[in-house]
């Protein structure tokens, strides 16, 4: 018999909770819009904003603080200094947000200072990378654009797995098209197209009564933008591997989500006593919770792991991973569910939402 820390027999009233839950959700959610507005969008890394990167060696073990009173004289906007590997390579990585001046001058000044500050240790510049602005708008272009059909294909797989409704669900993505290549003529930025491409999925979701989709996609936009909130309010930078980790929280409260609508979709086809959808919803959430936690609890555990020890290069996108999960386990049960249960007796049953 497999391992469980919920009883079987628990029958937590989850729906009864909703309110609390929403509010908690909408008090974060607004304080990380808030921490947008107020900074005036996401702090963007190299990656997305340009600048240039340079790896070092050096002979022996550097404080990192004491690297950067080092470079404190050459002035290089945006100078962040992070160890790289394990700590017995002594290697360093210098991010510069700087791309107004050649890759050589910045050779120059780093050798300079190095040599100047870091009291006779040897060293060794290895690599020197240059991201440029264009590159970097492109690059910030792609990575909304990933996350956005990463979305809309959801929707569209959800609304035939859950209502077999393929049909509408391929109307749903071309009228979304259509939408999007519309918003676009306006000349709007690609953030702000994504927003209302993001906006106009849900309402069509609304309106074909998708409801599975509709609570998968809301589940969704809620843990990203919790999330982005989180890491504005933290003043973390934005690049490519956060986009990464963002995708792969997509991906695993998803995966969270389908597994309580399938028990949902099971047992309201087997209500042979008519309990109320509310019933049926929180039946379908108890019977999955010990799963769910288990799931959660051991990725949570490895993703900590990987947070404490795995470095500076990959500790942001540790950090996101840690707060996707659990936003996004929380999403599965106290957001996805109660949408799936505001919009209608329609979705309880396949039979009842299929076409002919």
């Amino acid at each position: 018999m497999g391992l469980q820390i919920i009883k079987p027999d628990t029958h937590i009233d989850f729906i009864g909770i909703k309110k609390i839950a929403f509010v908690l959700s909408a008090i974060l959610i607004l304080a990380g819009v808030a921490s947008l507005l107020i900074k005036g969008g996401p702090k963007y890394g190299i990656d997305f904003a340009g600048g240039m990167i340079v790896q070092v060696k050096i002979d022996q073990d550097t404080d990192v603080e004491a690297i950067k009173d080092a470079l404190s004289d050459v002035q290089l906007p945006g100078l962040v200094v992070q160890r790289l590997g394990l700590e017995g390579d002594h290697e360093y990585l210098i991010r510069t947000s700087s791309s107004d001046i050649s890759s050589e001058d910045v050779r120059n000044k780093v050798n300079a200072a190095l040599s100047d500050n870091l009291d006779g240790a040897k060293y060794e510049i290895q690599r020197l990378e240059m991201v440029g602005p264009k590159v970097g708008a492109d690059l910030r272009t792609q990575a909304l654009e990933a996350l956005f059909y990463a979305v809309l294909l959801i929707a569209v797989y959800i609304s035939g797995r859950f209502e077999q409704r393929w049909t509408v669900a391929g109307v749903m993505a071309a009228a979304l098209g259509a939408g999007v290549y519309g918003i676009g003529l306006l000349g709007l930025e690609m953030g702000w197209l994504i927003v209302a491409a993001l906006i106009i999925t849900v309402g069509l979701c609304w309106y074909l009564k998708l409801n599975y989709a509709l609570g998968a996609v809301v589940a969704l936009i809620h843990d990203v933008t919790i999330t982005v909130g989180i890491f504005s309010i933290l003043n973390k930078e934005f690049d490519l591997t956060i986009i990464a980790a963002l995708l792969t929280i997509i991906g695993y409260s998803l995966n969270d989500t389908i597994i309580v609508f399938d028990r949902i979709r099971e047992n309201s086809l087997s209500n042979k006593a008519g309990k109320s959808f509310g019933s049926v919803i929180n039946l379908a959430v108890n019977q999955t919770l010990s799963r769910t936690i288990m799931t959660s609890a051991t990725t949570l555990l490895v993703v900590f792991c990987l947070y404490i020890l795995g470095g500076a290069v990959i500790h942001d996108f540790a950090l996101a991973l840690l707060i996707g999960v659990g936003v996004g386990t929380y999403s599965s049960i106290f957001v996805a569910s109660p949408i799936l249960l505001g919009f209608g007796p329609g979705s309880a049953t396949p039979e009842e939402t299929s076409e002919a």
